[in-house]
């Protein structure tokens, strides 16, 4: 299929605002692909390549534009993926040049859409309307299928390209063979937030309620001897925190996979900061010496396989038992099974007085979803946080010259897989974070404007705030008011930012009404 097919399809589903209009051409699309097609095309919507990343940033994508346009749209999808290939497989002395070089012919055969298309894809700015439920959607609608099965199978497969290549080609069959699988990373399942106590018991009516640690996710695949940990992004950190795999591999079980958080605690059992657990996670060097500078606790709180029984599917309670056979207690988190509000909110406060961000409110009933932020788990923080992606910063003045601060901040519109701006705020950031921040927002920036550098939206962080305002300066309606920067979620990616959804359902809670723009100056 030649690409230009690919782009046209993107426009369309840009033009228009109907969800069903979206999916039909989508589906229309993906039901003509030949079958090694299907993973690049798939690949290409929802804005990712299948080589991951390629060594290709903005000066080298500069550089690499040729000084017109195709005139006959020629590329097939073929080319581009043979393309990035070869260049993500440059390297050594004069690569950059050579990047440069194999860009440049690729695009020289691209007409003036295809250009825009390849240039947004590289820098991860595709935004077209098609996250990737809607393209989950399309490829349910080409092959007929159930949109619940292929998305469970895409959980279970870690993405979504694979899983379209069996649902188009193979049908129903190919949708058999996702399985729970070990050592193939899981999405995790995600939890959606609740108002207060009343809120949460109101929504699940049979609750267990556990503490919600600040820590860093795992989900812990054991074998055997054989011991992987994967980060929340799909990352083996197993050598970064060898102390988790040396729990797993003691416990009483041939086969395992635990989910969990590991945290750094202070010695008074307290959780330390965020960024202190962090320090940890993508070590590879002397990683004994800061196993004992900064010991990490891991508390399970999910079991998912034991030895050759698979509980994905079974309840949460049952799930609950199996974790409470096979885990020590000291490494479990605590759970309370209670229905009675005044007993809800005593646990909710003496788990934030021992320092941790709140409490999970989840249901007993309800099956491990994985990747899936639904109504069986809710999260319930006393502070107001919202997790949102860096959308540009501006440079700052007096003692902070020379470094990138005040942040622009953004939710996830999930409609359309744009970033909407809810303020900006330079508060909370230390000298440290203030140098690590200015080289990262750099190597993603992609233009400036007077004093203030875009980026792309690839760094989530954690935002606290008192209020939100209504507000006409920000394309959403609203700004936060007294934000400050509790912390960067190395953790997260852009699709994990808390969408605009989210933050319109909290403003019906705490709007506090008109008053004046907010915006971290």
């Amino acid at each position: 299929m030649h690409l230009e097919a690919l782009v046209e399809t993107s426009r369309a589903v840009t033009a228009t605002r109907s969800r069903k209009k979206k999916q039909a051409a989508l589906a229309a699309l993906l039901g003509g692909l030949a079958r090694r097609e299907i993973e690049v095309a798939v690949s290409y919507l929802i804005g990712v390549l299948p080589q991951g990343r390629i060594g290709v940033g903005p000066r080298t994508l500069t550089r690499a534009f040729p000084g017109g346009v195709a005139e006959e749209a020629s590329l097939t999808l073929a080319d581009v993926d043979r393309a990035f290939d070869e260049v993500a497989g440059i390297a050594g002395p004069g690569a950059e040049g050579r990047r440069v070089e194999r860009l440049r012919g690729l695009l020289s055969r691209a007409n003036a859409g295809e250009q825009d298309f390849l240039a947004r894809l590289l820098m991860g700015e595709l935004r077209q309307g098609a996250n990737e439920g809607l393209v989950l959607a399309g490829v349910a609608e080409a092959a007929e299928l159930d949109e619940g099965a292929l998305r469970r199978a895409a959980m279970l497969a870690g993405g979504l390209p694979p899983v379209a290549v069996a649902a188009l080609v193979e049908g129903a069959a190919g949708l058999a063979a996702f399985r729970l699988e070990l050592f193939r990373p899981v999405l995790p399942m995600l939890a959606d937030t609740a108002e207060d106590i009343a809120d949460a018991l109101a929504r699940i009516p049979a609750p267990a309620l556990e503490p919600k640690i600040d820590g860093a996710r795992v989900l812990v695949h054991k074998d055997g001897e054989r011991v992987v940990a994967y980060s929340r992004q799909q990352n083996d950190v197993t050598a970064s925190i060898p102390e988790v795999a040396d729990l797993v591999r003691a416990l009483p079980a041939r086969r395992l996979l635990l989910d969990g958080e590991v945290i750094a605690l202070s010695p008074d059992g307290r959780p330390r900061p965020f960024q202190e657990t962090m320090r940890r996670f993508g070590r590879r060097l002397d990683v004994d010496a800061m196993r004992l500078e900064l010991p990490l606790s891991t508390f399970f709180f999910d079991c998912l396989l034991v030895d050759d029984d698979e509980l994905l599917d079974r309840a949460a309670d049952e799930r609950a038992a199996a974790l409470a056979r096979i885990v020590p207690a000291e490494s479990r988190v605590e759970r309370l099974v209670t229905a009675d509000p005044s007993a809800a909110q005593a646990f909710l406060d003496r788990v934030v007085a021992a320092g941790h961000e709140g409490i999970m409110v989840k249901d007993r009933r309800s099956r491990y979803e994985a990747g899936s932020r639904g109504a069986s788990w809710l999260k319930l923080k006393p502070t107001m946080t919202l997790d949102l992606a860096v959308l540009a910063a501006e440079w700052g003045s007096g003692r902070r010259k020379g470094w990138l601060s005040n942040l622009h901040l953004g939710a996830r519109d999930e409609a359309t897989g744009d970033f909407v701006m809810l303020g900006k705020t330079f508060k909370g950031l230390t000298d440290e974070t203030l140098i690590w921040q200015t080289e990262a927002l750099l190597e993603r920036e992609t233009s400036r404007e007077g004093h203030v550098v875009r980026v792309r939206p690839e760094l989530v962080v954690e935002i606290a705030f008192n209020e939100l305002q209504r507000s006409p300066r920000y394309p959403g309606g609203l700004a936060l008011r007294f934000a400050r920067v509790k912390g960067y979620r190395a953790d997260k990616g852009p699709g994990d930012a808390d969408t605009m959804e989210t933050v319109r359902e909290l403003a019906t809670n705490v709007l506090s009404g008109v008053g004046p723009d907010v915006n971290g100056d």
